[in-house]
């Protein structure tokens, strides 16, 4: 599973994905977990299965679904409270029920 986080740096998340990682090695689910900052994603897209986006940059939501689910990647903004507290297990499991929607 394939799954890019997005925020406005790129930065803010980079503490989320490794949490995510972690709790990914510890269920045993193969997944490759990166963030990128939205003015880099459309460079970014190959073999995507979901796009999570920061919180604090939810208003992109709808520009970034125009050009990334006509591709057939999942997208969802980050639950608020999971991404505040850094719940990486919450975050992916927020992920696999997206892709799997």
């Amino acid at each position: 599973m394939k799954i890019r986080l997005v925020c406005s740096a790129g930065m803010s998340t980079s503490m989320l994905v490794k949490k995510m990682e972690i709790a990914a090695t510890e269920k045993e689910i193969e997944a490759e977990i990166d963030a990128i900052p939205e003015s880099q994603l459309k460079n970014h897209l190959t073999d995507l299965d979901v796009v999570l986006i920061g919180p604090q940059v939810r208003y992109l939501e709808n520009k970034i679904r125009e050009f990334v689910e006509p591709k057939g990647i999942k997208v969802a903004v980050i639950d608020q409270m999971a991404y505040g507290l850094v719940q990486g297990d919450k975050v992916l499991e927020q992920a696999i029920k997206l892709k799997h929607s």
